[in-house]
């Protein structure tokens, strides 16, 4: 049994355009957190367009889906199946119609709390179409919408009901927003690149699309791009504290990312000496596992001394 617990998210304002093809890029560098099924969804003259299926990145999409695509917001998703399984209904951004416009919402995390949630809404008349605790999520945000002024209200409210992990992206056919939740389980970052306002998972995708790395969503905190500016919501930062998932570190993220302003490289480095100083061993060779072991076994290996050696492949 293989640890499947990580999603990408990725988000893109660019008021030049072309945010598909951006998105597209940055979820091949989110590709290792999510190898089931990938998404975009975009918004092009406040008019909400997606597609989205099993596979990888770039099986999904090709050149002339992308060019359908085109608009100047994006939001994009690649799946591990966590809550819900590998279905093709349950692949992500999850797109909704309702009375108040469009909302696309795609989640990395798995909430605790689903079967109240989900009971809950079945008994007030919904009807789901996936089984996923993502979908629970855009549904609370659109219950919420209905009885507050804007989309950054609503997500905000239903941060409240929700328990587990969530780093959320979503869009409006007005506003991109991103919140994490308060307990800062999962990763989210943001950068920009001239006009555009850019979030990911991790910073390897700003990296991928030339956008400049700015800063952390923090636990509980809420940014909204709205005709390019940034604002951001800390309503529910009150109490919030880091509870980052060490597998972030050790197993999930990218080696070249850069996670609450740890640099993954170095944290498994750490991770290997402090291996070497609390388990010391006689031995000709350090051989680390792919990929996620061998910075960590080329940390063993300085600590102890210990040579390191070529890794082995199943």
């Amino acid at each position: 049994m293989s640890i499947h617990e990580e999603c990408g998210v990725f988000g893109i304002y660019d008021p030049n355009g072309g945010c598909a093809r951006t998105a597209y890029y940055g979820l091949y560098a989110l590709q290792h957190r999510g190898q089931e099924a990938a998404g975009i969804a975009t918004i092009n003259d406040r008019e909400l367009s997606y597609h989205k299926d099993l596979g990888l990145v770039g099986d999904v999409f090709d050149d002339e889906t992308l060019e359908r695509l085109n608009g100047t917001m994006a939001v994009g998703h690649v799946r591990y199946a966590t809550t819900g399984g590998g279905r093709r209904e349950n692949a992500q951004p999850l797109t909704l119609k309702y009375v108040k416009g469009t909302l696309a919402v795609a989640h990395n995390g798995n909430l605790v709390n689903t079967p109240e949630l989900r009971t809950g809404f079945e008994y007030k008349g919904a009807i789901f179409q996936t089984t996923t605790d993502s979908e629970i999520i855009a549904y609370a945000i659109a219950q919420e919408r209905l009885r507050c002024p804007s989309v950054e209200e609503a997500v905000c409210r239903a941060m409240e009901g929700l328990r587990g992990a969530f780093s959320l992206i979503v869009m409006s056919p007005r506003k991109l927003v991103a919140a994490r939740d308060p307990w800062g389980f999962r990763p989210l970052c943001m950068g920009r690149r001239g006009d555009a306002v850019v979030f990911a998972s991790e910073s390897c995708a700003l990296d991928a699309v030339d956008a400049v790395y700015e800063r952390e969503i923090e636990p509980g905190e809420i940014a909204v791009v709205e005709d390019g500016k940034v604002r951001f919501i800390r309503e529910n930062c009150e109490g919030a504290t880091s509870h980052m998932c060490i597998f972030e570190y050790i197993y999930f993220a990218r080696m070249d990312s850069v996670i609450d302003e740890v640099n993954v490289y170095h944290a498994r480095i750490v991770a290997g000496r402090a291996l070497a100083q609390s388990y010391p061993v006689e031995a000709d060779l350090v051989v680390g596992v792919p990929d996620s072991g061998l910075v960590a076994a080329k940390g063993y290996s300085e600590y102890s001394g210990i040579p390191y050696g070529m890794a082995f492949h199943k």
